[in-house]
Formats: C-alpha cells, sequence, structure tokens
C-alpha cells in the first residue's frame, strides 16, 4: 500500500486554482502514471485517471463525502480529454482519501486497465468508512483511551501476534465487552494520567467480567501530559498507519475502526496539542483478588433500579497479578492463552 505524499497537496495549494480551473501533478510517478492529484478553486480535493478509447465511464453519487464523475477536461501540464474524476467532499476524510489513492495506484500499475472495475472496486470497499465519518472531536477521556488501546495494540501486540490476528482482535470501537477479544483470551486496556499511580475508571460491571471462554487480562498505562512529550494521538496513528501498509486490508479494517470509535483527522491540530510521556505500563492476569465488581458481587443480585454503576480501582496492591511491565517480556499469547 502506498500513501499519496503530502506535499502534492500543498504544493499544489500553492498553485491557488481559481473558478472551475483544476491544478493538476502526478502523485504516484514511481508507481502508475495514470493516477493525478489535482485541487479545485475550493480546496477540495481529486483524483483523476485520463480514460482511452475502450474505457466505460462511472458514476458514484450515493457514497457520502466522496463521489465520481466522468468528465472531458483541460489542464495545464496534463493532455486533454476524458477523466474519471473522484472527488473528496470531507476534509475529515482526508487521510482516508490519501490511502484510496495508493490503493487504486497500485491497482492501475498490477491488475490491467479496466478503470472502471479497479475504481468501483476501491469506492465499495471503503464506502462504509465514508459513512461513518464522525462530526466532533473526541472527550479528553476519550482520546486518552483510544490512545491508550492504540499503544497496546501497536508497541505490544502487533510485535508480539502479527498484523492479522492483532487487528481482527482489536474490539474496542465497536463497543464490544473488552478492547481485544480473541477465542480463549480478552484483555481490557485502560489509560490514566493520575498522579496517584495506576487509578483507572472502570465503567459498567461488564469490562472487567470474565468472557464466557478464556482468561482476561487487564493492561494498564499511564500518561503524564507534557508540552515536550514525543507523544500524541496523531502520530501514534501515523506510525500505526506506517506498520500496516504493507497489509493493506488491515490498514482498512484499522481505518474503519479509527472512524468508529469517533476520530477524525479533521482535528489533528487540536489533538496534537495534547502530548503525552508514558510513564509506566503493564499487563496483569484478573483473578479473584483482582480489584472489579461484576455482577456477582451483589449476593441477592443487582439492587432493583440500579441503572449504572462507575468505579474507581486502585492497582497498587496487585503487583503480584502482573504478567509482565514491558512488550518485550510479554509472553507468546498464541502459546499461553488464545485458543487457534
Amino acid at each position: 500500500m502506498s500513501r499519496n505524499d503530502k506535499n502534492v497537496w500543498a504544493l499544489l495549494k500553492t498553485e491557488k486554482p481559481t473558478g472551475q480551473n483544476l491544478w493538476a501533478r502526478r502523485c504516484y510517478p514511481d508507481i502508475s502514471e495514470r493516477l493525478i492529484a489535482a485541487l479545485d478553486s475550493e480546496g477540495r480535493r481529486h483524483y483523476l485517471i485520463l480514460l482511452g478509447e475502450n474505457d466505460s465511464g462511472f458514476k458514484d453519487t450515493q457514497t457520502r463525502g466522496i463521489s465520481v464523475e466522468t468528465r472531458d477536461l483541460m489542464m495545464p501540464r496534463h493532455a486533454d480529454g476524458r477523466y474519471m474524476d473522484i472527488i473528496c467532499h470531507d476534509t475529515a476524510g482526508h487521510e482516508a482519501f490519501d490511502l484510496i489513492g495508493g490503493e487504486i495506484a497500485n491497482k492501475l500499475a498490477t491488475e490491467g486497465e479496466n478503470v472502471c472495475e479497479i475504481v468501483s472496486c476501491v469506492i465499495a470497499k471503503w464506502r462504509r468508512f465514508w459513512g461513518q465519518l464522525p462530526k466532533q472531536m473526541l472527550s479528553r477521556e476519550q482520546q486518552i483511551g483510544l490512545f491508550s488501546e492504540i499503544w497496546f495494540l501497536y508497541v505490544w501486540v502487533i510485535p508480539k501476534i502479527g498484523v492479522e490476528y492483532a487487528i481482527s482482535g482489536w474490539r474496542g470501537p465497536a463497543k464490544s465487552r473488552h478492547d481485544f477479544e480473541w477465542p480463549g483470551l480478552s484483555i481490557e486496556v485502560k489509560g490514566t494520567t493520575s498522579i496517584r499511580g495506576r487509578i483507572h475508571s472502570i465503567h459498567g460491571l461488564e469490562q472487567l467480567t470474565y468472557p464466557e471462554t478464556g482468561r482476561l487480562l487487564f493492561f494498564s498505562l499511564r500518561m503524564r501530559e507534557e508540552a515536550g512529550a514525543n507523544n500524541s494521538l496523531p502520530t501514534l496513528i501515523s506510525e500505526c498507519r506506517k506498520r500496516l501498509e504493507k497489509a493493506p486490508d488491515y490498514l482498512s479494517l484499522f481505518e474503519h475502526a479509527l472512524a468508529k470509535a469517533g476520530y477524525s483527522a479533521a482535528y489533528n491540530d487540536e489533538y496534537s496539542l495534547i502530548r503525552y510521556r508514558v510513564v509506566d505500563e503493564a499487563l496483569f492476569r484478573v483473578e479473584e483478588n483482582f480489584p472489579k465488581i461484576d455482577k456477582n458481587s451483589f449476593y441477592k443480585g443487582i439492587p432493583p433500579g440500579i441503572e449504572k454503576v462507575d468505579y474507581e480501582i486502585n492497582l497498587i496492591s496487585s503487583e503480584n497479578l502482573i504478567i509482565a511491565k514491558n512488550a518485550a517480556a510479554m509472553p507468546d499469547l498464541t502459546k499461553h492463552f488464545l485458543k487457534t
């Protein structure tokens, strides 16, 4: 999977297109000369593909945030002719639009000349993503939660069990009971900026309830918000995307998960203002002496009228339950816990 060089969009912006003009540049010349990036006077991003005599046109107006049409174009430095025009209408989708461009470029280079089939296939794959683009910023608590899940995914899980197993097991954005779920193992992930230690907020009675089969682990991430720290939510997501570039199907699943979690790159400037220094991380076994409340904590069942139970746990007295204090020390999950 190739990603569009973001300098392309910056260079096009300096051209300052006016009226109905499009300013265009080849964005993947090392992969395919056919795909062109363009910018219009409204700042919308386009991908253009020059069609041949035997290429059929294609139109898509059903995908929210993105459209495809076929039209005749005249552009400086490029051949006049009939082009397929893929237009991004939503700034929140710019990151995904770059990924779409890379996927189309690769397919143009490797899968022959059927432009209509290539574009329709790629757009169909990403249609669900465009339908769930978030329209508001994540709260501070949500940012910490998402950062913690992606940190665990990127630093701990992918290096240990590989991209396929790791991405398919990430269930937090889907609002599953636990943030990571596989046959035989579930892991709940929590982040905190508390200066008192591993103090974590637990929401509801299900988060620390054992899965029906297998084990439950708990990952604790402690952070400090510091202006000079290296980590932010956008930088961590960018690094994770780079690691997934050679696995485009799982990169697509990652992007869909981000959208489900409510993350939009449109707010990256704001998200980048909050930077984190990782202070401490540890993976725990959740056993009977792990501090938790679940349905079994109530001898006569949950009292009538109780709608919601939120509480805090302090893991200061749970050192004996730690499995690993860093990613290198984490046991082989496929050997010790996961059922295949």
